[in-house]
């Protein structure tokens, strides 16, 4: 591949990567704010974990959605009105004057945010195959591995001289940016003739099919328990962390975001060993690496350990997030 070649797919890499740390800017980057966010509305924890728990839901539905609706009317279009409605979205948020509403908004926010998860993998495989598509996306796992590590400590910096409903304006500002380059620098990928006409019986169908097979099933099963422990781990450390050990909102975005690295050195260890070890001995070495993790974690919690030995074994049980995410 020429050196031309090579630095069109870096940008685009880097382009399509920012869309994919969209999820994670929108989940993490509010996260130290959570303690203020009780306080302002005079709300519940569980109310404002609950906001976070629609921003999944919006982003798992809409990755679903999104999707489908890319396959028919091309790859452009979808993107540029997702983007729009998650500035939209964003100020939303921003100025909420309640917590049922700042809930149903983060729902929204999420459902948008989602196109730019899944509309940049199928950008990604409209314009690469085999060895390239590789080459490509492991790239794009790169980039969008950062999310988790840049969001946290971007939403403390933030929050150091304004207040949470400056995180979610400078969530809007990074969708204008996304929805400006979409306009103007991403071409249209998928031509009429290779879209798809949409047929929601026949999806239906397919889905279907899938949940009779067994072992689509039991990888699925596993898959949803691990991501269930991620959604305790993201929306209990910012109350654990700040309200019960002290941490400040900064400390707690360091804490956070360092097992980020974790994550990049889980998703990369599959990746250099891939030729070596099957993908089935690297999911149970996650599952078997999340389980004694997630025991570390409950006897600290039971015995009220320091901070530190909260924070090793949550290190390692993000780590098996990113083993078994990518095997």
């Amino acid at each position: 591949m020429s050196n031309k070649n090579n630095q069109h797919m870096f940008r685009l890499a880097l382009l399509l990567g920012l869309f994919s740390t969209l999820g994670p800017f929108t989940i993490d980057m509010y996260l130290p704010a959570f303690p203020e966010i009780v306080k302002q509305f005079d709300t519940t924890a569980s109310l404002v974990q609950l906001s976070l728990t629609a921003c999944l839901l919006g982003l798992g539905i809409g990755q679903i959605v999104m999707g489908s609706l890319s396959d028919v009317y091309g790859r452009r279009n979808p993107l540029l009105i997702s983007m729009a409605v998650y500035v939209a979205a964003s100020l939303a948020c921003a100025f909420s004057p309640n917590i049922g509403l700042l809930i149903a908004f983060r729902f929204v926010q999420g459902f948008a945010a989602s196109a730019g998860i899944v509309i940049s993998r199928a950008i990604a495989r409209d314009m690469y195959s085999g060895t390239e598509l590789t080459k490509f996306f492991s790239l794009l796992l790169l980039v969008g591995n950062l999310g988790p590590l840049v969001a946290p400590v971007t939403g403390s910096g933030i929050l150091s001289f304004t207040t949470w409903i400056g995180v979610f304006i400078a969530l809007a500002v990074l969708g204008i940016y996304l929805l400006a380059m979409t306009k103007w620098s991403l071409q249209e990928t998928l031509p009429s003739d290779r879209r798809r006409p949409s047929n929601f019986v026949e999806q239906l169908r397919n889905y279907g099919l899938l949940l009779r097979d067994r072992q689509f099933v039991g990888y699925m099963l596993a898959q949803g328990i691990m991501i269930a422990g991620v959604f305790a781990y993201v929306s209990g450390t910012p109350f654990i962390y700040q309200n019960i050990y002290g941490a400040s909102p900064t400390v707690f975005a360091l804490l956070f975001g360092s097992n980020g690295i974790s994550l990049i050195i889980g998703s990369q260890v599959v990746g250099r060993m891939s030729h070596r070890v099957s993908e089935h001995a690297f999911l149970l070495f996650g599952l078997w690496l999340a389980c004694l993790a997630s025991v570390a974690v409950l006897v600290v919690a039971i015995v009220h350990g320091p901070l530190f030995a909260l924070v090793i074994p949550l290190f390692f049980f993000v780590a098996s997030i990113g083993i078994t995410s990518t095997a």
